[in-house]
């Protein structure tokens, strides 16, 4: 699916800003990677492995971001070769907890759990909002779950509970640094069919013997239904990022902005 810029989102609309999203070699992190690209960005990326089609014009650095080494690396590699940035969307996330509920979470999958989808905002934050407050300027977005609202408990209660706590950090990063210029806003997604996704679909489909609509639509049913009828597309949550960093939104800050088709009920 493509989702073109609209007459405001043009293609130069984040011309001569330096963006770094992490997590950014598949999904949703790979959809942000190329919008920001197309919105003319020079955009620098993060991931374990290096993937085969990776864009030339794209800076890819190879680290671990939920280690503290890994964190100094991307941001060595990205302040030797911009000297800063001026969006940083923390988009690195997940889960390989086991199934079985809170009992069979150890301290060394909570602490996983934890570093991933907390700990590395926080490091990467703390390495490059720095250089923005000096500048007066700049974005930061972090992406969270509509799990800090509607965990799942068999397995990714860990996971869960990390984006709560993200999003609470969120909001404070945004007390304390919006005085000075600098925006932070979260996006909560819900299911989002990506690659890895619509291979989880593909791979129930066959073990039940049905489609693959239906075996989306076990999968919405389990998360609590999805009211527009469909998961979102990577690049429908890349175009919400892109809205929220640009200038469209300047007086939009502290938000938690959630794209999950209604299944999270309003209260």
């Amino acid at each position: 699916m493509t989702v073109a810029a609209d007459a405001q989102g043009s293609e130069r609309e984040f011309a001569g800003r330096r963006v770094l999203v992490t997590g950014g070699t598949r999904g949703i992190g790979a959809a942000m990677v190329r919008r920001f690209a197309h919105g003319g960005a020079r955009v620098a990326t993060t991931g374990r492995n290096a993937p085969d089609d990776m864009d030339g014009q794209t800076l890819f650095v190879q680290a671990d971001v939920s280690t503290a080494e890994g964190v100094r690396d991307v941001a060595e590699c990205v302040l030797d070769a911009w000297e800063g940035v001026d969006v940083l969307v923390n988009c690195v996330g997940g889960s390989d907890a086991p199934s079985g509920g809170f009992a069979a979470l150890d301290d060394e999958q909570w602490a996983r759990a934890l570093n991933l989808n907390l700990l590395s905002a926080a490091r990467l934050d703390r390495a490059l909002v720095p250089g923005m407050l000096e500048r007066g300027r700049g974005v930061v977005l972090h992406v969270a779950s509509i799990q800090h609202r509607l965990p799942l408990p068999d397995s990714t209660l860990a996971y869960a509970a990390a984006k709560a706590a993200l999003r609470t950090y969120s909001k404070g990063l945004a007390r304390e640094v919006g005085p000075k210029g600098v925006r932070v806003n979260t996006i909560s997604p819900g299911f989002v069919e990506t690659d890895a996704a619509h291979a989880m679909i593909q791979r129930l489909a066959e073990s039940r013997g049905i489609d693959d609509s239906a075996a989306r639509q076990e999968i919405m049913n389990m998360i609590g239904g999805i009211p527009i009828g469909r998961p979102a597309w990577p690049e429908e949550v890349a175009e919400l990022a892109a809205f929220l960093t640009s200038d469209r939104a300047a007086s939009i800050h502290g938000t938690d902005s959630v794209i999950d088709g209604g299944t999270v009920p309003t209260t």
